[in-house]
């Protein structure tokens, strides 16, 4: 008998920690951005950085971990390409804190006013 596994929100919460870990690095976020133009093979990826192709790898099999990239297989390389979706999951994560941020960036925003009227003499 086949047994199938349901996605938990214990599930969701690993990819978001896996998704937000892979972004914590400078390098893959640069991976990333280079990619969103895209497909690279890891040759054309490392070009920018003064890392070695190992510690590249590294980083790529971080990002692929995560889900945020593919590897595909084409005769003699393995061109990467870019798999948007655990950004759009983090997107819609982090949507649900926008009305306490803009609550407080209002906040901010009017004792900034305040203090600047201080200084003027208003």
């Amino acid at each position: 008998m086949l047994e199938t596994t349901v996605p938990t929100i214990a599930d969701g919460e690993e990819r978001l920690t896996e998704t937000f870990a892979a972004l914590a690095s400078a390098t893959r976020r640069a991976i990333l951005g280079r990619l969103a133009a895209g497909e690279a093979t890891v040759n054309e990826l490392a070009e920018p950085f003064e890392l070695t192709l190992p510690a590249i790898s590294k980083h790529l099999k971080v990002l692929e971990r995560a889900g945020l990239i593919t590897r595909g297989h084409r005769a003699q390389y393995r061109p990467c390409t870019l798999d948007p979706r655990p950004l759009a999951e983090l997107s819609t994560w982090a949507e649900q804190y926008r009305s306490i941020w803009e609550s407080r960036f209002n906040q901010m925003d009017d004792y900034l006013s305040t203090l600047t009227k201080g200084e003027r003499g208003d």
